[in-house]
């Protein structure tokens, strides 16, 4: 379960510090983050007692836990549900609880996500909820990756079971009861079961080869009857009632040859309700296969994790399953073996390969004191290093969460679907109801012709049957959730971690993009290339004050500054009164002197004259570096010019967009000039220039007050706004955590190419949906009326039963192949 507390009386970052090293402490409680900006405290723990822990803990250090906003967060699995009227069921009745905020039932995942007011209800009522709907609740906690598979695989093998078994019986009681009626050829045929000599034999014949299949199928009836009486009635209500009917008909015949009626052994519909249970059962087996094919990428990345860890323990190696290594353990990583945590190298190097992580397919060197982490692989060397992040806590954990979080939330596209699988099964048995009761009293009254050897009441129980077993709204209930599962999980495949459904749809939607420049269309990595000092300012002065100015800030280009100093070998003068001065540089008293460091706006607004490097800083803008100046005493002292390489992938990146059609722009703090001669590299039309870092998400605004959807494209805590503002907001991986925290799309290979990767992905998974969605509405629109006899009224063929069950039992496969259609995207923008 994850929470979200407010707290009061945090004044610091040291504060913030202060209530996270408490709460870790806390037994149970996992993956905790305090934001001092947001004076919140997220968490994950184990239950009611845990959280009320961690509340004693942060009121016993001195803070206040403020309630009036006391969200947690849960997901459960849930069990017993078979279609889309299920899931509308049990998200009907979680919202009608006290405290709860939002509640998402997925069917193809089998999970409720819910938010709700810990003050207001608590998980145990939540899960009693559940269980009186007639469902199971399940801890996700409680089930491994490989448990989950064994389960679903033991599922499969079941089903495939039943129907095998179902069909050994069905086929032969297909057989017995259509033979008989073929008369354009002989078929073979037991003399000792001709109907017309030893009817009530051949009647009994029949019902026990329906037993078998009635025992196979009981699931339809023991769920479908149970939630009929709940008057909350889903597709097994349909195939049970529908197949009841068959069976209850034809006992009441098979009384009927007993007392003498000898005729009513052609009244006889055991095969009908034999044949479609048999047809479900087969449509359900192919369901699970193709559903277990849909969540493939997410056990794959479950599966790089490694089972075991080496660790050194009193000095000897210790092999240990990997769920009992704890932080702080020393871990032992042999050549060829993949590291089992995150955390720090404290001996040793080698090369490691962390191509599942950044998309690299060279690997990286590593030595002491570098980081490495879980589920990459060590190529060569010998090394250990000191576990920091265990279990949940690492990036691939991380990742597996959020891609596991994506594909259980929906999407609204699906909205629709899910207010007509709320009403869809009392409509479905409402229409079969009179539509039966309309033929019956039109075939009595003589107002329609009824097929050859059927009675009114045997013309209408076919109708009846024919329109609760074509009614399909697992369909409706798959269409969605299924397309998003395998794109978020093909997108995690290709470097691509989309946050939820909602992002993805969005995502189509995209008509301009806006690229922060530093770190996102560049390197971010600036280096030094010029020095120009005034006034007889010695250059490499400049430079040592310069940097000792700039190694309190830490802006890149600033950075960039420190790094040429400390390449040159110079002292660090002790710097005093540093001030940052938000998108324009800093203030500082180095060496005696008030030195000013940062853009022209900086000086202007400092009365510094800049006329005696206008020319030069002029000619550094035009070749696409960045000048920052420096003021000693309010006189200038000269520019340091710092130019940023652009990312191989940027040029080809814009390109790709280009071909989506997508408008792009770039946005930065940076000059105009300098701006504009990168835009120029990478053909970028559109420069937003000289803005400040809290004025991004105001220019994000403004482009969508133009009527463009907006995605914006950032790395940096100042892009964090930005990115929440606007429609769409992408983070490149490597950037900092608030800013994939900011945003709905996070790249993992640091490649911009993905950018365009993402909105392809996005319009293919929306194009898919649709399709599902009018597969799904269009054969109930067209098959119920059929199954109700429209055609025949016009003179066309009447539906059998079985056919329709079949219809039935593919239209759910259908969309689950469509929906696996997405595992074979690879975007190359052609």
């Amino acid at each position: 379960m994850k929470s979200a507390l407010d707290i009061g009386g945090m004044s610091c970052a040291a504060c913030a510090a202060r209530i996270e090293r408490a709460v870790k402490k806390v037994e149970g409680v996992n993956n905790v983050n305090v934001n001092f900006a947001m004076q919140k405290l997220t968490f994950e723990y184990a239950d009611d007692q845990t959280l009320n822990k961690v509340k004693q803990t942060i009121e016993k250090i001195g803070y206040k836990v403020l309630e009036k906003n006391l969200l947690s967060a849960i997901t459960l699995g849930i069990g017993g549900m078979s279609c889309a009227a299920c899931s509308a069921r049990v998200e009907k009745v979680l919202k009608k609880l006290a405290g709860i905020k939002e509640a998402s039932v997925n069917l193809a995942t089998q999970k409720a996500t819910i938010t709700f007011d810990s003050n207001a209800t608590n998980i145990d009522e939540i899960k009693n909820a559940v269980t009186k709907a007639g469902y199971v609740p399940l801890d996700i906690c409680d089930i491994s990756a490989d448990k989950k598979e064994i389960a679903e695989k033991r599922e499969i093998k079941a089903l495939w079971r039943k129907f095998i078994v179902s069909c050994i019986f069905a086929l032969p009681l297909l057989y017995i009861a259509m033979a008989p009626m073929i008369k354009w050829i002989v078929l073979p045929f037991p003399a000792a079961l001709a109907p017309m000599h030893f009817p009530l034999v051949y009647a009994l014949t029949e019902l026990a080869f329906v037993i078998p299949i009635i025992i196979c199928g009981n699931e339809f009836y023991r769920i479908g009857f149970k939630n009929l009486f709940k008057a909350a009635p889903n597709m097994d209500s349909l195939i049970a009632v529908g197949t009841t009917a068959a069976i209850i008909y034809s006992v009441y015949n098979i009384f009927q040859i007993i007392f003498g009626n000898l005729n009513a052994v052609d009244s006889l519909y055991f095969e009908t309700a034999g044949i479609i249970i048999t047809l479900i059962l087969l449509g359900k087996s192919l369901e699970a296969l193709s559903k277990g094919r849909t969540s493939q990428a997410l056990k794959k990345l479950m599966a790089l994790a490694p089972k075991t860890a080496i660790i050194l323990e009193n000095g000897m190696q210790k092999e240990i399953p990997l769920q009992d290594l704890k932080c702080g353990d020393i871990v032992v990583v042999k050549p060829g073996a993949k590291i089992a945590a995150d955390g720090t190298i404290t001996d040793g190097a080698s090369a490691v390969d962390e191509s599942m992580l950044t998309g690299e397919s060279m690997a990286c060197e590593k030595k002491a004191g570098d980081k490495v982490f879980a589920a990459t692989i060590n190529t060569s060397g010998l090394f250990y290093f000191k576990a920091q992040k265990v279990g949940k806590e690492t990036a691939l954990a991380q990742i597996i969460k959020l891609v596991e979080d994506a594909q259980g939330s929906k999407a609204p596209i699906a909205r629709m679907a899910d207010i007509v699988s709320g009403y869809f099964v009392p409509i479905v048995c409402a229409i079969a109801f009179v539509s039966a009761l309309i033929w019956f009293i039109a075939a009595n009254a003589g107002w329609a012709a009824l097929p050859a050897g059927k009675s009114a009441l045997e013309f209408s129980l076919t109708i009846f049957i024919s329109v609760l077993v074509i009614a399909c709204p697992c369909a409706l209930g798959l269409a969605t959730p299924t397309a998003i599962m395998v794109a978020t999980g093909k997108g995690a495949q290709l470097g691509i971690l989309i946050k939820s459904g909602a992002a993805l749809e969005t995502a189509h939607k995209i008509n301009m993009i806006v690229f922060d420049k530093t770190g996102t269309i560049t390197e971010g990595k600036p280096e030094v290339t010029d020095i120009i000092a005034v006034n007889e300012i010695d250059k490499k002065y400049l430079l040592q004050v310069g940097a000792s100015a700039e190694k309190g800030s830490e802006h890149p280009l600033a950075q960039a500054v420190v790094k040429a100093a400390v390449k040159e070998g110079l002292l660090f003068f002790e710097i005093k009164n540093f001030i940052a001065i938000s998108g324009k540089g800093i203030r500082a008293n180095v060496d005696g002197m008030e030195v000013l460091a940062g853009n022209k706006k900086l000086m202007q607004e400092n009365d510094i004259s800049l006329d005696a490097l206008n020319a030069v800083s002029n000619e550094i803008e035009r070749q696409a570096k960045t000048p920052l100046y420096f003021a000693f005493d309010g006189h200038l002292a000269g520019i340091i010019a710092v130019a940023d390489t652009i990312k191989k992938s940027s040029p080809k990146a814009i390109e790709l967009l280009r071909k989506l059609k997508i408008g792009i722009a770039m946005i930065t703090g940076d000059n105009f000039a300098t701006a504009l001669a990168i835009a120029k590299q990478v053909k970028i039309d559109k420069v937003l220039a000289e803005v400040l870092p809290q004025d991004k998400a105001m220019e994000v605004k403004k482009l969508q007050a133009q009527g463009y959807k907006v995605a914006m494209v950032g790395d940096g805590i100042n892009d964090a706004p930005a990115l929440a503002q606007a429609d769409i907001g992408i983070a490149i991986g490597n950037g900092t955590d608030i800013a994939i925290e900011s945003a709905d799309i996070v790249l993992m290979h640091n490649n911009l190419e993905d950018v365009a990767g993402a909105i392809a992905l996005s319009k293919q998974t929306i194009l898919i949906i649709k399709e599902n969605l009018f597969w799904a509405f269009g054969y109930n629109v067209l098959g119920i009326p059929i199954a109700a006899g429209i055609l025949y009224l016009f003179g066309g063929p009447l539906l059998n039963p079985i056919f329709a069950a079949a219809a039935m039992s593919l239209s759910s496969v259908s969309v689950l192949t469509n929906a696996l259609r997405l595992k074979r995207f690879n975007f190359k923008g052609e």
